[in-house]
């Protein structure tokens, strides 16, 4: 099973900046990014600490795996080659599992 890096707040804002995220604003220690598609805004808040605890790293890779391409995402949040397959099946699983549902049509 693929292990998570240990990231800092500033590494996962680093990260971000390259998939066009920006500062947005701050409020104490938490950084909210945004990034304006043709989608709409999309809003990542970030803690800045020192080092994120990892159940923090997988919540913000799930929110951001939302706007960006799970599969490249992991190469920066995921330590090892093995990780493609897992990470696009925990991608899909959510995808059955909270989005299919809501656009099913009612009859």
């Amino acid at each position: 099973m693929p292990r998570l890096k240990r990231l800092s707040g500033l590494e996962v804002i680093k990260i971000l900046e390259k998939f066009g995220f920006q500062v947005h604003s701050q409020r104490g220690s938490h950084i909210k990014m945004r990034r304006i598609t043709e989608m709409g805004k999309e809003t990542l808040t970030i803690p800045n600490h020192q080092q994120l605890n990892t159940g923090t790293c997988r919540g913000i890779f799930r929110q951001a795996s939302q706007y960006i391409s799970p599969s490249i995402l992991s190469k920066y949040f995921y330590r090892g080659e093995r990780l493609v397959g897992k990470v696009l099946w925990l991608w899909y699983k959510n995808l059955v599992k909270f989005i299919l549902p809501t656009l099913r049509l009612k009859n």
